[in-house]
């Protein structure tokens, strides 16, 4: 037995579609609730995507740096994230209100800079999990595009479950507050799953 954690791949790629899910509906509820709070108007929406998208690169390279690591138990890495990104999900919109509040009418690239420092962090470790699970896969198939493509897939099928799910019933009967601690359940769980099987195995 190797010292990094393994999980069966179908359970895998289900906990990885179920994190493609909550992090489509953080985006679609931040983008509201961003733009709720800086304005409607099309330099608005263009920051809010930037920022968000901007995240999503910058933690991907993060995630590719730290999968190179030898010696790096990816998965368990892949958990805490989860957990991570749960516990940031669970506060954001308060974080939200309470910049809206003290920084109304400000220009629009000071809402380009608090927008990207309060979407960063999370949509950082959103990014830093697909390296970090197509590397895991690489190790044990040897098959770069399969490990990419089968990842990106189910990840991408979550994702567009989100979109759909999001805005057709979510938010008209939860509410964004509600709606965004749904996704930090998933979150949650994800995370809880993926370090208690690691655990286990590691044991074993």
């Amino acid at each position: 037995m190797t010292s990094e954690s393994k999980l069966a791949t179908p359970l895998l790629y289900a906990l990885f579609a179920a994190s493609g899910f909550a992090a489509l509906v953080y985006q679609v509820v931040w983008q509201r609730a961003l733009l709720t709070v800086f304005g409607v108007n099309i330099e608005s929406v263009t920051v809010v995507v930037a920022a968000f998208m901007l995240g999503l690169g910058t933690g991907s390279l993060a995630g590719g740096r730290l999968s190179a690591r030898p010696g790096v138990d990816l998965l368990r890495w892949f958990g805490g994230i989860e957990l991570g990104i749960g516990a940031l999900g669970a506060v954001s919109l308060a974080v939200f209100r309470a910049v809206g509040e003290s920084t109304a009418g400000v220009a629009t690239p000071a809402v380009f800079a608090i927008t990207f420092a309060l979407v960063v962090l999370p949509t950082s470790m959103m990014g830093a999990t697909l390296p970090l699970l197509v590397t895991h896969t690489v190790r044990g198939t040897g098959n770069v595009g399969h490990a990419v493509g089968r990842l990106y897939f189910v990840n991408t099928l979550g994702s567009a479950a989100a979109a759909f799910v999001t805005a057709t019933m979510f938010m008209g009967a939860l509410g964004q507050q509600r709606t965004v601690w749904v996704a930090a359940a998933i979150n949650g769980v994800v995370g809880a799953i993926v370090l208690m099987k690691s655990r286990g195995r590691r044991s074993t």
